[in-house]
């Protein structure tokens, strides 16, 4: 009986030793990937995902919040093990970071004031700074003048003030920012560039770290096998 409770000991302190809490940068204002709650907490579809994933390696989550163009820079510096923030998977970004596997495929849309602009008439356009969306504008859209803002809250408000005509984003955030904003609509086709939005979302870590991606690979695919992904799905990206 000693010895086996001596063994379970053992066994106990073993994975005490071999667990690593894992600290993700995100960008606490990107609905409905994450945000912040009444309580000052971090949820999101992307903090659900994070915890299952962790939950599945036996290992714990901790979550640090940074502006979005500081995510890249702070990973290479190893500030922080991993960043989840919507990140898009392409070429010019896995040239400085590792990428886990896609775990949601992006688009980008518009959206501007019903009956103000379209994307004909428009020509003052909001983008998230360090993002895809603004590489897209500045390259392929330069038609329109550009502000850019550390969050999209910022813009929408601009929108709302005919300080900006339209707005340009991910899909999935500006449906949720617009899901009580009667007189904000989508305009034009979603947009599907592989250059600029490549093959879906991922998670971004350091060159040198390819045995935590690997881990966190495994881990993504039981969520997906499990059922528990579709479930964080319907909760977050499903339309109420």
């Amino acid at each position: 009986m000693k010895k086996l409770l001596l063994t379970t000991v053992m066994m106990g302190i073993t994975l005490a030793a071999n667990a690593k809490d894992i600290v993700f940068a995100t960008e606490p204002s990107y609905p409905p990937f994450e945000l912040t709650n009444e309580k000052n907490e971090l949820v999101g579809f992307e903090i659900d995902l994070a915890n299952a994933i962790c939950q599945k390696i036996q290992e714990t989550c901790h979550f640090k919040s940074q502006n979005f163009d500081t995510l890249i820079p702070g990973l290479k510096l190893k500030h922080f093990d991993a960043a989840m923030s919507a990140i898009d998977i392409t070429e010019a970004r896995a040239k400085h970071v590792l990428f886990s596997d896609s775990y949601y495929d992006s688009s980008a849309s518009y959206i501007a004031l019903k009956g103000k602009y379209d994307l004909a008439t428009a020509k003052v356009i909001g983008v998230q700074t360090g993002t895809t969306f603004q590489q897209y504008t500045a390259n392929e859209t330069k038609q329109y003048e550009s502000k850019s803002y550390i969050n999209l809250n910022d813009a929408l408000l601009d929108l709302k003030n005919g300080r900006v005509d339209i707005i340009f984003g991910d899909t999935a955030v500006l449906a949720y920012l617009i899901k009580d904003e009667p007189n904000i609509h989508f305009v034009g086709d979603k947009v599907t560039n592989k250059e600029y939005f490549g093959t879906g979302l991922g998670i971004a870590f350091n060159k040198s770290s390819g045995e935590l991606r690997d881990k966190i690979n495994k881990g993504l695919a039981e969520v997906k096998a499990s059922g528990e992904y579709q479930k964080i799905y319907d909760k977050w990206m499903t339309t109420k």
